[in-house]
């Protein structure tokens, strides 16, 4: 489990869109502080052009477990992979941070208290579409200890690829165009590692991300294939195959690659989610409802959208009550969400009414 050992070496996590890294914070670190990053999946996206992304979240700090002075505000800094400030903002407590213009790339979304380091998040911001990027930050004041939490989504050792020589320095130069939006000249790179090591398929997947940073659905779908291809196992590869089968509303066809994912990765709430969401998409509902239920499950706030769609399959059947429930326990997770007097009616018209009491004789 990564919290065993968080503390002492850094670690990667996997998402649909992303391989990201999570870091521990610097040593210089608050000892008080402990920091819990839950994850959160993008919003639907909207048609326009790639970089002109929304990277937002809200921070939430629980005080309830110190007494005395705690910081009246945090300093929300994101930053380039390679390390240059991209932005910063100030925040408060139970409040929200809110990036504008943000370029496809990965980024470290960084919390200061004082000047110290107290949290560290990588992101990986990924669109052919103009979209709206959702990562919130809790934290907890704990008095005499320093611990983080983070769902245990690491990344098997059989995972990583051992390259040596040129390409090894070829792929980190790669990375560091996809970094600053050079995708195009990522991907010339990545083509030249492939051609020669055709067996190197976190290249693969890398260049499928670059082929769908330049919006090139195809090759990306390419690259995916051959990765997974080289290496059947690769959850990331997988789940990235089923993204993009489902934006182009391929549901039935990305059913396979998103059951590969969770039987490599059953702890996977993004592979859980997709493969509900396309069960949905195919009239299989059954099918749909455990998957949902246990991405829920693994990552209750970060994929709290997979209520609204069991809500809206429980509507559609009739049981118009299990879908008044799923749009309340979604509406606890998403205090802000645009359209909640809406959901609000719903579950007034359709919520079971509790049960009287029996009276005493």
């Amino acid at each position: 489990m990564m919290r065993a050992w968080l503390l002492l070496i850094s670690a990667n996590v996997c998402r649909a869109d992303s391989c990201r890294e999570i870091r521990p914070a610097s040593r210089r670190i608050i000892p008080a502080l402990l920091a819990f990053v839950f994850l959160v999946t993008p919003t639907a996206p909207a048609k326009g052009q790639a970089g002109e992304h929304t990277l937002f979240g809200d921070l939430k700090v629980d005080e309830t477990s110190v007494e005395g002075v705690v910081p009246l505000s945090f300093d929300i800094l994101l930053f380039t992979e390679g390390g240059t400030i991209v932005a910063r903002q100030t925040v408060t407590n139970n409040s929200r941070y809110r990036f504008l213009n943000v370029a496809n790339g990965r980024y470290d979304v960084v919390v200061e208290v004082e000047g110290l380091e107290v949290a560290r998040i990588r992101v990986f911001v990924q669109s052919a579409y103009k979209t709206d990027f959702r990562e919130d930050i809790h934290l907890e004041w704990r008095v005499g200890a320093l611990h983080r939490q983070v769902r245990p989504q690491t990344v098997s050792a059989a995972d990583f690829y051992d390259r040596t020589g040129r390409n090894k320095s070829l792929f980190q130069r790669a990375q560091r165009l996809i970094d600053n939006g050079r995708a195009r000249d990522a991907a010339s790179i990545l083509k030249e590692i492939v051609d020669i090591d055709p067996e190197d398929f976190q290249a693969w997947t890398e260049l499928g991300t670059a082929h769908l940073m330049t919006g090139d659905i195809a090759e990306a779908e390419k690259a995916y294939r051959r990765a997974i291809k080289q290496k059947p196992t690769f959850a990331l590869a997988l789940i990235n195959l089923g993204r993009v089968l489902i934006t182009e509303d391929r549901y039935a066809e990305a059913i396979d690659p998103l059951s590969s994912a969770i039987q490599a990765r059953p702890d996977s709430a993004d592979a859980h989610f997709l493969l509900g969401k396309a069960y949905l998409k195919v009239k299989q509902g059954s099918k749909a409802v455990p998957h949902l239920n246990e991405a829920i499950r693994l990552d209750p706030q970060g994929k709290a959208d997979a209520h609204l769609l069991l809500a809206a399959l429980y509507d559609a059947v009739g049981l118009k009550d299990r879908a008044a429930n799923e749009y309340e326990q979604f509406l606890t997770k998403r205090r802000d969400y645009f359209d909640r007097k809406r959901l609000q009616r719903y579950i007034s018209e359709h919520s079971k009414p509790s049960q009287p009491l029996p009276e005493e004789d």
